[in-house]
């Protein structure tokens, strides 16, 4: 019996590990911009959600936002909202809405969608003045945008 629960937890674990990434055509949000369902199948890290949201070369969310969590990162940004409470503000599907398109929940919003391709203009080939010759990823692959969200969700008053 305890055999087949072993292999069974290991079945599980290995199904979680296989699980794909929404793409991000394929995102389904809500009318207010929720997106209920995990992009990567797999729970997101919140260490890892901060080092992103502090690192300059990957989300760089302190450009724009506080975060007093990230106190020891120097020059934060003003323009967008403190996310000192965003975990109290919004729930984990409205935080990853947010995060993968932010104009699916604030219209207008300057705020980068993280998790998009298509609609709008991105950069082109280098300085050619061209657009670029293949798609380009969004700018946060699925685990990114999972890994942000759990962090943001542990920012409490």
């Amino acid at each position: 019996m305890m055999k087949w629960i072993a292999i069974a937890a290991l079945s599980s674990v290995a199904g979680m590990a296989s699980a794909e990434a929404v793409a991000p055509a394929d995102v389904q949000f809500d009318d207010y911009g929720a997106v209920e369902v995990s992009l990567s199948g797999t729970p997101g890290d919140a260490a890892n959600g901060a080092a992103i949201v502090g690192d300059k070369k990957q989300g760089n969310c302190v450009a724009c936002h506080q975060v007093g969590a990230l106190a020891d990162i120097p020059f934060q940004g003003e323009i967008g909202p403190a996310l000192n409470g965003a975990g109290d503000r919004w729930t984990e599907a409205e935080l990853r809405g947010i995060v993968s398109n932010s104009k699916k929940t604030f219209e207008g919003s300057m705020m980068p969608s993280y998790y998009k391709t298509t609609g709008y203009i991105r950069p082109g080939d280098a300085f050619t003045g061209k657009a670029a010759s293949e798609p380009l990823p969004p700018l946060m692959d699925a685990q990114m945008i999972e890994d942000v969200v759990a962090f943001l969700a542990t920012l409490k008053e």
